[in-house]
């Protein structure tokens, strides 16, 4: 038994070494946050462009345009200065507006070289031959890093439009507008979430130091597996820029289908009476969904959740990841001990010798 646990140690501990470093840029698309109390959104754009996709990304944080038609997408700087073409030739960016430097930090932190001024002639550079392009655009979000708006202030209570604001873009010549708005709602309160969380945790370490066989243990293996599943499918779409949706899906899918492995096997395990094997896999199950769970682990305090999915499976996954994940590690530690010993060594044959005569 003891050396068909640590083969099948040896095995996972392998695979898990490769998912440590794959999981957590799978887990979660672009770097960004998952979570947010700030949330962007596109109204209209008038007038409509067939063909053309506007769409803010990460909660208002990133403005982006993808432009396969045959003519120019122009947008202006924040003096209306010439600032970006995005196009058939590509993406060209003007080096002598303000806006291209200070667009590269989502704060707005970059330092001007003395090139840049509005009034100048323009300076194209080509920064991309594909016709899209994301950006922090300062005019979808909110600019004060740790400091809420005032209206939020006065009351974080209720959600609040925070702005409405307008990127103007001009298309063959026509003047046309992106109006958005950008919203603030307010986090789940602690009293109502972190008890069950507490609860996910505790039903982990409890099923494998107290329970009087392996199944409940087993059961909380395939609750894991099926949110890891989940919260891989809901990979939310990256820019154009990064990558298709289908490869950030295939990516995060990697880790979450380990996991679903993990699970089965555990649940099976935990049927068959197994419960060595079964603390073991729920070890093995517990490190794979903190993986795939910490890089969201805002996902737990925020109004809002980034997601391919309706956000309630999508926050509900990710606490199974994160607060399932770190009960299981020390309840499946302790049902190895447990049962192991319960189960003890199996008798070896002896050879009695029988009398002679």
């Amino acid at each position: 038994m003891r050396r068909a646990l640590g083969r099948l140690l040896v095995v996972v501990l392998a695979g898990l070494a490769g998912l440590l470093v794959a999981g957590p840029a799978a887990a979660h698309v672009g770097g960004g946050a998952a979570g947010s109390d700030f949330d962007g959104r596109v109204l209209s754009v008038t007038p409509a462009l067939p063909g053309v996709s506007v769409r803010v990304l990460s909660f208002g944080d990133e403005f982006e345009v993808v432009n396969p038609t045959a003519t120019d997408v122009e947008v202006p700087g924040y003096s209306d200065e010439p600032y970006l073409r995005i196009g058939p030739d590509g993406v060209w960016r003007n080096s002598r507006s303000p806006a291209t430097y200070i667009n590269l930090d989502r704060y707005g932190r970059a330092a001007l070289p003395p090139s840049a001024d509005p009034a100048a002639e323009p300076e194209w550079a080509q920064v991309s031959t594909e016709p899209q392009y994301t950006w922090h655009d300062h005019r979808t979000h909110w600019m004060s890093e740790g400091v809420l708006p005032p209206v939020v202030a006065a009351d974080p209570t209720r959600s609040h439009v925070v702005s409405e604001w307008v990127v103007p873009m001009t298309y063959g010549g026509e003047q046309v507008q992106v109006r958005g708005e950008l919203v603030w709602s307010p986090p789940p309160p602690p009293w109502a979430v972190w008890p069950i969380y507490a609860a996910l945790a505790l039903a982990a370490v409890a099923a494998g130091l107290l329970a009087r066989g392996p199944r409940p243990l087993g059961a909380l293996l395939l609750l894991g597996g099926a949110a890891a599943l989940w919260h891989a499918l809901a990979t939310p779409e990256p820019p154009a820029s990064v990558s298709s949706h289908a490869g950030a899906i295939a990516s995060a899918l990697l880790p979450g289908v380990t996991a679903v492995a993990v699970a089965v096997l555990g649940f099976v395990a935990a049927r068959r009476g197994r419960g060595a094997m079964t603390g073991l896999l729920a070890v093995v199950l517990g490190w794979l969904l903190l993986v795939q769970g910490l890089p969201d682990v805002d996902v737990l305090w925020t109004a809002h959740v980034l997601s391919a999915g309706p956000e309630l499976p999508a926050r509900a996954a990710v606490a199974v990841l994160v607060a399932l994940g770190a009960g299981c590690v020390p309840g499946g530690m302790a049902a190895v001990r447990r049962f192991r010993e319960a189960e003890g060594p199996r008798p070896r044959a002896v050879d009695q010798a029988l009398p002679v005569g």
